[in-house]
Parts: structure tokens; sequence; C-alpha cells
């Protein structure tokens, strides 16, 4: 027969283990491959898109850059000539130290020059044999004179190479001349293609006509047709991404943004595989890991099973250790009762006690005793009969009064009167340890509306705590005070000992559950905790002053009603 139940127990512990791997497979492998998949696509998308926000980003902050070097050469133009007459700058040498000054630190205009109203020039200094050139007929020409400042786009003018001119006008004693500089080319390209955009990246300036401003590393020479384009210039300057096909055919991403002025449009343009390289790395890893992760789950499992149905063989052991030690604790379940029983039963004797006292008492009235010393003894023992038999019926009735606090019950509760209960109950035990009760409790005190269960509990626990404080010293002082919130809204009892007190380190965590200082086996951690949570439900507050080895002092502010959530629970 007891083979046949190791039998049986082997095989629905067999049957229990792969029920909890099935169980366990269905639901987190599942749930994970589902949500690993969906958070692979979701970041693809969030990368992609990240990605070419940061490519926006960086051609936004290119264009400023671009615009800002055009502005600031404008501006430098304009500067010089508003400070300049066109008689000074028209003398020998004038031009050439404003160039220099203007290079000094890189070779940004190639040369510069003065031109009249006639398109002649009055000077000039540069490289080009420009002196006798007439520029009334140019494109350029006709814009500064009609806006009064202008960039012109790249052109191959008289020099017969691609360039572009910056020109301001003034106007002086009736006639108008112009100041003109020629943009020095390779540093301007330089500037727009100083931004890197991996192997298969260009970058490039294309005017409202269509036609390249720059040129481009993959094929596209400066002043030519640039496929694809629309024509129309927007009047937003927001980077702008799509997608479309290179001249080989691959996968492009193409951002561009347009100039304030001159109206260019920045292009920059990288190859789709290049530019989500990374987001690709990252979804292959994410799916490796996600199934390793599925894995490892699946090993753990198996492993944790195991543990676990090793644990429950070990419990359904205890389990039969349990049922015996039911039995006992029903026996000392019996005990309890009839303790509270006897408690009923003692009061009984001690009445018979007490009238047994006082039939001596008046048998001794009517019968005086001659004998002086016998007589006093007498006495004296009635007395003495008197005050253990009170003593024992006010035990007694304590006892009684505490068991009956059980069940949670909005009431009045007079303070005062509680604390000195509870101080009864436990003042026996302080005694022994040498400490002293102080109760300076207000007369005038109101009785408030709470729950006596578990101010009983709450008191009990924090005035036992302060017992519990003074094992290293020999003798102390617990004080309790009550008094009316200054506001009269409630009252204030504080329980102040002279024990070792709290470290400053502790006294953020006393309130935590599970959090003590006693030694394993002397405490849960829960009695502060528990306090806490039943003041806070009756309204109230409670926090601690304390000083090591100085003692502490918890105050208690309780509502003369409580919530009206917790009058309503009961």
């Amino acid at each position: 027969m007891t083979q046949y139940s190791e039998s049986r127990k082997q095989a629905h512990y067999s049957r229990l283990f792969r029920r909890f791997i099935f169980l366990t497979m269905i639901c987190s492998l599942v749930p994970l491959l589902f949500a690993g998949w969906a958070i692979n696509i979701h970041y693809s998308r969030f990368a992609r898109e990240r990605t070419m926000n940061t490519l926006c980003t960086r051609v936004d902050y290119h264009r400023k850059i671009i615009e800002l070097f055009l502005k600031e050469n404008r501006d430098r133009l304009d500067f010089i000539a508003r400070t300049h007459s066109k008689s000074s700058l028209v003398e020998e040498g004038q031009l050439t130290q404003i160039l220099e000054n203007v290079n000094r630190d890189s070779w940004i205009l190639t040369d510069i020059g003065i031109i009249d109203d006639t398109g002649e020039h009055l000077a000039y200094v540069g490289p080009f044999d420009l002196i006798d050139k007439n520029y009334s007929e140019t494109i350029w020409f006709g814009e500064v004179m009609e806006k009064g400042i202008y960039t012109s786009d790249m052109f191959m003018g008289f020099r017969k190479v691609p360039h572009f001119v910056m020109a301001v006008a003034r106007h002086e004693n009736g006639r108008c001349w112009i100041l003109r500089a020629t943009v020095n080319t390779d540093r301007f390209r330089s500037l727009v293609e100083n931004i890197r955009l991996g192997k298969t990246g260009d970058i490039y300036l294309v005017n409202s006509q269509g036609l390249y401003q720059t040129s481009l590393g993959s094929g596209g020479e400066m002043m030519t047709p640039a496929p694809g384009f629309d024509g129309i210039a927007h009047p937003h300057s927001k980077p702008e991404c799509y997608e479309t096909t290179g001249r080989g055919g691959d996968q492009r991403i193409v951002c561009e943004t347009w100039l304030e002025d001159p109206r260019w449009l920045l292009v920059a343009s990288q190859g789709k595989a290049e530019l989500f390289k990374e987001v690709r790395y990252a979804n292959r890893a994410s799916l490796v890991y996600l199934h390793l992760s599925a894995l490892i789950i699946l090993i753990v499992t198996i492993l944790i099973t195991r543990h676990m149905v090793s644990v429950i063989k070990k419990r359904d052991l205890e389990v039969e250790c349990m049922n015996l030690q039911l039995m006992h604790a029903g026996k000392m379940a019996s005990i309890g009762e009839l303790s509270a029983g006897v408690a009923h039963e003692i009061n009984n004797p001690l009445a018979i006690i007490m009238t047994e006292r006082q039939l001596l008492l008046d048998t001794e009235q009517r019968a005086r005793i001659t004998d002086e010393v016998f007589r006093k003894q007498f006495e004296d023992s009635l007395n003495q009969i008197n005050i253990q038999a009170r003593r024992c019926k006010h035990i007694t009735r304590s006892l009684l009064r505490f068991a009956r606090r059980t069940r949670s019950d909005i009431e009045t509760v007079d303070v005062n009167q509680f604390i000195k209960e509870v101080i009864d109950l436990m003042e026996r035990e302080a005694k022994s340890d040498g400490i002293k009760f102080v109760a300076l409790l207000e007369a005038t005190l109101p009785s408030i509306l709470s729950d006596p269960s578990q101010l009983q509990q709450v008191f009990l626990n924090i005035i036992n705590n302060a017992i519990e404080a003074h094992e290293e010293k020999a003798c102390g002082v617990i004080t309790i005070t009550t008094a009316s919130a200054k506001d009269q809204s409630g009252i204030v009892v504080t329980v102040e000992d002279t024990g070792t007190g709290i470290q400053n380190s502790d006294m953020g965590k006393i309130f935590d559950p599970f959090f003590t200082t006693k030694p394993p086996g002397r405490g849960t951690g829960l009695g502060l905790s528990i306090c806490y949570s039943i003041v806070k439900q009756l309204g109230g507050l409670i926090h601690v002053e304390s000083e090591a080895g100085k003692g502490a002092a918890f105050i208690l502010e309780l509502p003369l009603t409580p919530p009206e959530e917790r009058v309503k629970k009961g």
C-alpha cells in the first residue's frame, strides 16, 4: 500500500512538473515574442524617423551656417560702402588694403571693384583683367541698381569660369556707384560641402532655375541642370525629406531646404542603405537578444520548476507535521478560552472573601478584642485582605476589558481614562525593569470619536517599544502627555522615554514595514508600521523626535472625529 501511494505521488509530481513548464511557456514566451516583435517594429519606425529628423536637423543647421556666411559678407561690403566715400575707395592702394584685410584669416573674396552707374570700372583689385569691362548689360548690375544690395547666382561672366558676386549700391552727390566683390568659389564650395554624410552622401546647392550652384561628387557639373527639380521655391525654409531613386538605381534619402537670400535650394542626399545601416544592425541585434532571452527563459523555467516541485514535496511533508501541531494549537486555544473563563470565575471567590472580611469586621465590632496588640494585627490583616482582593479584582477587570476590545467600531473614547488603563496593565512589567510611568494628562481634554480597539493596539505597541528601549539602562522614565490641539480640532498625545533613542540614519525608516533594529527573532518590524497605518486611517498623524542616547518622543495627533469614510466603514 505504501509503495502504491509513493508511486501515485511521483506520478502527481511529474504531471505537476510538465504542467508548470507548459503554463509558464504559454504565459511568458508567447507574450515575450509578441511584445518583442511589436517593440522591434515600433523601434524600427521610431529609429528611422529619428534618423530622418537628425538628417533634417543637420541640413537645417548647415543652411544657417551658409546663410550666416553670405550675410556676413554682404554686411561687410555694406559696412565698407557706408564708411568710405567713392573718392577714397578709388585712391591707389585703398581697395588692395581692404581686400587684404578681408582675406587676412581666410581667402574669402577673389576680387573687389568700384563701378559707376554706367557700368564702368572706376577701380579694381584682383587676378583678372576687368578694369575696361562694362557691366551695364549684365543681370546682376540691373538687380543691384534696383534693389541696392544683391547676391547673384553662379554665372560665367567675362572671366569664363563659374562664380557669383555680391554688390552694394550707394548714392553720392546725385550719382550712384557700386561696390562689387566676387566670393571665392573654392572657399564657398568647401563651406557648402563641409558636412559628412558617409561614403554615399552628396550635398549641393541649386538655384531657382534648377542649375547646380556647386558641383557634387557623384556627378553633376556646376551650372548644369539638376535632375528631378520642380522649380518651385517654397516660401518657408523648413527641411523636407523624401525617398527617391538615384542615377545608379539605388534608393536614396534626400533632404532639402531653401536659403533666404539668395533663393538657393540646399540639397543633402545619402544612400538609404548607408543611412539606416545602424538601424538595421540594432534590429538584428534586438531579434537575436529576443530569441536568446526566450531560450534563457526556457532553461530558467525548467530549473525553477524543478526547484518548485521539490519545494512542494518538502511542503507536503511539512503539512503532515503541521497537522500534528494544529492539534496542539487547538489545545492551547482551549486553554486560552479557559483562562478567560477563570478570570470571570475569580471574581466570585473574591466577592466571598470580601463578604467574609466584612463579617469579621462586624464580629469584631460586636465583641471587641481586649488584647490591643492582637486587635491591631487583626485589623491590619483585614485591611491587607481588602487591598489584595481589590487589586485582584482590578487586574481581572482590566484583563477582561482589554480582551473584549477585539471588534473594530467607532465610539466615544476618553483618551485620558484609556491611557490610565494601559498604564495599569503595563506598570508591573515596567517596574520590574526599573521604569517609572509619569502621566501628565490635561484635565479638560475632550473625548474623541475613534476606534478603541485600534487605539489600544497603537498605545500598547508604542509603550512596549518605550519599555524595550531601556534594556541597556538600569532605570528610566516614560512620560505620557495629553493636550488639546492648538486649533482645537483634535488632541495631541506624546509618549516620551529616556531610552537609547533612535540613530539619525534610521529616523526616515522606522515606519517602514519589516524595518527593525532588534536582533533576529526579537521583532518583525511591523509594530510601528501598523501604528502608522492605524493613525492615518483614523485621520491622524504620528511622528517621532529623537536624539541617539537621549530617548525618543512619539507624537500622535488625533482628530476629534475620524474621516467620513472610516465612520462608514465601521
